[in-house]
């Protein structure tokens, strides 16, 4: 057998050609030490706050600790099977997590991985851990109201898209059920809900998704997990990943019907839309037009900021930063603070998208002046403060409506609640008020007596059964009814069962006052006039049977 040069040269030369050296360079460093989730790395100069880095046996960490001769990195993962000497990698990225409609109706961990038993989450798009807020510019005034279902709320103490609300109180006082409340009222309404889970118990997260699913409302709900049993690193993240998720919905623009619902293709993916502007608003702004798509309206539960604020503690004393007060490291307000101002109502030149945030915190003894809880009042737009003795008393929701505020007000009500509900904060008011001196007064007169039955009825009508939100027209009709006296001869114990059937026969009236409410949010004479004329056809229906 005899060798061609004139092949061997050609076969040489095709491999010549072919050949392709893909260089890459990667900084590697080494585990100096590592304990209780903390490693510290030497050899990573060039690593960036909040760097994703990656140890040997594949978990990863973040880089939160840049030093003169080595780097404090958090682990998210098993952190027992990383020893001293092991080699870690920088990656090139701050942290980020998984986004989109993939992750609608999963329960995650806080880097985006599925622990609900259903498979991977195929979700191509990633979101910075640490977004960027929107500046006051990208901004416009919070007057889209986000209806709770919950009467004492939605009266007194409303919240609006884009606002920040804080949920306060003491433990086993009702502020997840609150939380839990709002997110099933969002069904139709077009809002995409975040519940974020910091230290709690796997048990309790499990029965917080199962309710959301029993409602109907897991459809339009990412649940982001970190439990008590999760390592500090992930508890600090959790809030921070919740955000990213929700904010790819507030800024990407999608096609949506009338109620604000995004359309969806033959695969189930929300449909991207161009922004559509037609003519300009007071500032000389570009507004959007009605058929224009949009960026979505978003709901993101933090249940609780208390505990996160622990984490991130233990975070920061293993890493050797000084405490200050109750230990807490001097940046726990920047903490909270970035987090809750990437909640926003987006200028319509930004696509209309807006986050709207119910941070939890949990207080001891109703100390609502400790370190903590005084910083998250003053980050946010209003708190709603429950109460253990009202609890106890078996007022629930257990609102304390003298200390609970809204400092958007009525710009987050519906034109119908804002009139009927404005006399309700007042006579609650002073019925706490004389209350109080009824006690020691043997001898009071016919006003002051009308004024306590009357507040006793507004609490008796304010309670309301667990994860049973009610439409805004119900509300309306029932405030009303209360507001006009229908209930002034009602026995205070028979309060909620004649509600239930005054709302019912208003629903079934021929005049239909409860539907033209539910579609316009007006509260016109032709509505009073309504709503007057099926109540006393009630009354008379109530006196007649009894």
């Amino acid at each position: 057998m005899s060798i061609r040069p004139d092949e061997i040269t050609s076969v040489l030369k095709k491999a010549i050609e072919g050949f392709d050296v893909d260089l890459s360079m990667t900084e590697v460093g080494t585990v100096l030490e590592v304990g209780d989730g903390i490693a510290r790395v030497f050899g990573l100069a060039g690593a960036m706050s909040n760097e994703m880095v990656q140890f040997e046996n594949g978990s990863y960490g973040m880089a939160l600790n840049l030093e003169e001769d080595s780097v404090g990195v958090v682990i998210m993962g098993d952190y027992l099977q990383i020893e001293e000497g092991q080699t870690v990698k920088r990656t090139g990225r701050v942290l980020s997590v998984p986004a989109g409609e993939a992750l609608l109706g999963r329960v995650v961990d806080p880097l985006g991985q599925p622990i609900d038993g259903k498979g991977p989450v195929d979700a191509t798009t990633m979101m910075p851990l640490e977004g960027a807020s929107p500046g006051i510019a990208d901004r416009q005034s919070v007057f889209e109201p986000l209806m709770s279902g919950i009467k004492a709320v939605d009266a007194m103490i409303p919240i609006g898209r884009g606002q920040r609300e804080l949920i306060i109180g003491d433990r086993e006082t009702g502020k997840t059920s609150v939380a839990i409340d709002t997110i099933i009222n969002q069904r139709g309404k077009g809002v995409i809900c975040v519940y974020v889970a910091v230290g709690q118990k796997a048990s309790t997260v499990a029965g917080v998704v199962d309710r959301l699913r029993e409602n109907g409302a897991m459809d339009y709900t990412i649940v982001v997990a970190a439990t008590a049993n999760d390592p500090a690193p992930m508890q600090y993240v959790a809030p921070y990943a919740g955000t990213a998720m929700a904010e790819y919905f507030m800024y990407n623009h999608f096609k949506v019907d009338a109620r604000g619902n995004a359309e969806k293709d033959a695969s189930g993916n929300y449909v991207r839309g161009e922004l559509v502007f037609d003519g300009e608003d007071d500032l000389h702004r570009p507004k959007l037009a009605k058929d224009s798509a949009r960026g979505l309206a978003t709901l993101c539960v933090y249940d609780d900021l208390s505990k996160q604020a622990v984490a991130y503690r233990q975070l920061s004393l293993l890493l050797r930063r000084p405490p200050g007060r109750e230990a807490f490291p001097g940046d726990v307000f920047y903490c909270h603070s970035r987090l809750l101002e990437r909640s926003a109502k987006l200028s319509d030149e930004k696509g209309a998208g807006s986050l709207t945030a119910l941070p939890v915190i949990e207080t001891q003894a109703g100390d609502v002046s400790a370190y903590i809880p005084t910083n998250v009042i003053s980050i946010t737009d209003g708190q709603i403060y429950l109460e253990q003795d009202l609890f106890y008393a078996g007022v629930r929701p257990a609102i304390n409506v003298g200390i609970s505020v809204s400092r958007v007000g009525g710009n987050a009500q519906t034109k119908a609640m804002k009139k009927v509900a404005g006399q309700l904060r007042l006579d609650l008011a002073q019925y706490r008020e004389l209350e109080a001196f009824a006690q020691f007064a043997s001898d009071l007169d016919k006003n002051t007596q009308r004024q306590l039955a009357r507040g006793a009825r507004n609490v008796e009508l304010l309670k309301q059964g667990l994860f049973r939100p009610l439409p805004v027209e119900e509300q309306v009709c029932a405030i009303f009814a209360m507001g006009e006296g229908y209930f002034d001869d009602v026995a205070i114990d028979k309060v909620r069962e004649v509600e239930s059937a005054m709302v019912e026969y208003v629903r079934n009236h021929p005049n239909g006052v409860l539907q033209t409410l539910s579609e316009t949010p007006l509260f016109t004479d032709e509505a009073r006039a309504g709503l007057h004329e099926a109540l006393k056809a009630f009354t008379d229906h109530r006196k007649a049977t009894a």
